[in-house]
């Protein structure tokens, strides 16, 4: 199994497969041809494909002769308008090159003539007689309508029965809560200074402007690129990155001359969470911004460790809320939400079937295996960004595997450059643990691996005391740490 973000692979990692709810590339946008257009361009028709050429000129039907020889009538002739014109949008067409482009594809055109045999000339009638007789019902159906109608609908409409003409929905359904938060969610657009960026979703979470999501969402414009937040009314603003943690996946932007009238998501309490809760999810999945989807709570503290791919990327772990309402990449950042419209978790990651995406672009969907960020860690993430610009993560003081393995977190035998893996004075080695011991407990958490550990811990705040079990030559011990802490991002530890 394995971990991806941004639609590219990664190496395996331990014991928590899923991976990032990829951003979609930014592509320079047409104006749609009509104002009900998708939010993004629809695949082309492939050539051969069904329909691909359905609205072409047909094959004109070869009329049968008696066995006589004499021409006989084929009867009345195909209605004109069959079959009907394709729809203007959306159009499939590649740009309307070449003549008589119906705007589906490329025009048909009949196949030469072919010898026709008794055998031709019997499908050719059937042919005939099929288009009449569809001719004949069709006219026959609507002159039955038409009498019917003449002689008065037998029908209610909601407003024949003085019913309001707004349908009135209590503010626990899923219509009232996407209408509630929708307002409150922003498709995020990030750029770097080499152009490449991709798309994701974040939320309002304070009336000065700032807006949460994932750190993979806004980490092309870290570093001097663009940024853009649009809201589902089409405002859009440039922003800029306040802080962002690698480690946790969280960032933090801010609008620029950001409105006053913003309301921000009320946040729900993550260590509540049960599973089976009902929850719903807001994003732009490939770029379908303001799309809500729904699902339940289907586990909780679920291990995962993600990565963007690339040979520098460093993994980020969470003790991960696990659903399966449909998370897709551009979900990335968006609320999850619980029943009442609480924010419980923001959406990161996906385990998926790696089959390929919208339009065939390579990017994987959903299966039904999403994985959020609990609020509460967030939560805490973000005020710390906003207050200095920088995560802070709480630490054991001490160097783990991040190999594959189900045992548990061993400590290294070595730590990061030559250093020692059990750091002096720290939390670890005050708690007397060494080199070699395995860590298979954090209170009740059960710890079979490194990241699963990392994870585990990163829940905590520094100054957290926690309970580690672990086993060295054989022998099971527990011992008491009190969790240190360090800011900004940096390996495992």
């Amino acid at each position: 199994m394995s971990t991806e973000n941004e639609g590219n692979p990664v190496p395996p990692a331990p014991s928590a497969p899923p991976v990032p709810v990829a951003s979609p590339a930014v592509s320079p946008q047409a104006g749609p041809p009509h104002g009900d257009a998708p939010t993004t361009p629809l695949p082309p028709v492939p050539p051969g494909a069904p329909g691909a050429s359905e609205y072409g000129a047909a094959p004109a039907a070869h009329t049968p002769a008696d066995p006589s020889g004499t021409p006989q009538a084929a009867g009345p002739a195909p209605d004109a308008s069959w079959p009907p014109p394709p729809p203007a949008t959306p159009s499939y067409a590649d740009g309307g090159a070449g003549a008589g482009n119906t705007g589906w594809g490329s025009s048909y055109q009949p196949p030469a003539p072919k010898p026709r045999g008794g055998r031709g000339g019997l499908v050719a009638a059937v042919l005939v007689a099929a288009l009449v007789a569809g001719g004949l019902g069709g006219g026959l159906g609507y002159t039955l309508a038409k009498n019917s109608d003449d002689a008065g609908s037998t029908t209610v409409s909601a407003t024949d029965s003085g019913s309001a003409t707004q349908v009135k929905r209590s503010p626990g359904t899923i219509a009232a809560v996407a209408a509630k938060s929708l307002p409150s969610t922003v498709t995020i657009e990030a750029e770097s200074t080499s152009g490449e960026g991709g798309t994701g979703t974040g939320f309002v979470f304070d009336t000065q402007g700032h807006i949460v999501t994932n750190n993979h969402v806004v980490a092309d414009a870290v570093d001097g690129g663009r940024l853009t937040a649009t809201f589902p009314d089409g405002k859009k603003y440039d922003a800029e990155v306040v802080g962002h943690a690698q480690g946790y996946d969280v960032a933090v932007i801010k609008l620029k001359n950001a409105p006053s009238d913003l309301k921000p998501l009320a946040l729900g309490d993550s260590d509540k969470v049960a599973v089976g809760d009902e929850t719903i999810a807001i994003g732009a999945p490939f770029g379908l911004s303001n799309t809500v989807t729904t699902g339940i709570i289907s586990a909780k503290n679920r291990p995962v460790a993600s990565s963007d791919g690339s040979a520098s990327s460093k993994a980020s772990y969470m003790s991960a809320l696990q659903t399966d309402a449909s998370i897709n990449p551009g979900n990335s950042g968006g609320p999850l939400l619980d029943a009442s419209g609480a924010v419980i978790g923001i959406n990161s990651a996906i385990q998926s079937s790696s089959s390929g995406g919208l339009g065939g672009s390579g990017q994987s969907g959903s299966i039904g295996l999403g994985f959020a960020i609990p609020i509460n860690q967030a939560k805490y993430v973000a005020q710390q960004l906003i207050k200095t610009g920088k995560p802070v993560y709480a630490k054991i003081g001490a160097v783990v595997s991040l190999e594959d393995s189900t045992d548990g977190a061993k400590i290294t035998d070595q730590g990061q450059s030559g250093a020692a893996p059990v750091e002096a004075g720290g939390p670890a080695a005050k708690a007397g643990l060494k080199s070699g011991d395995v860590i298979t407990k954090l209170d009740d958490s059960v710890i079979d691996s490194g990241p699963t550990l990392i994870g585990e811990i990163w829940t905590h705040k520094p100054g957290d005391k926690v309970t580690i079990t672990y086993k060295r030559g054989g022998q099971e011990h527990t011992a008491e740490v009190t969790l240190g802490a360090r800011a900004g991002d940096e390996p495992n530890g």
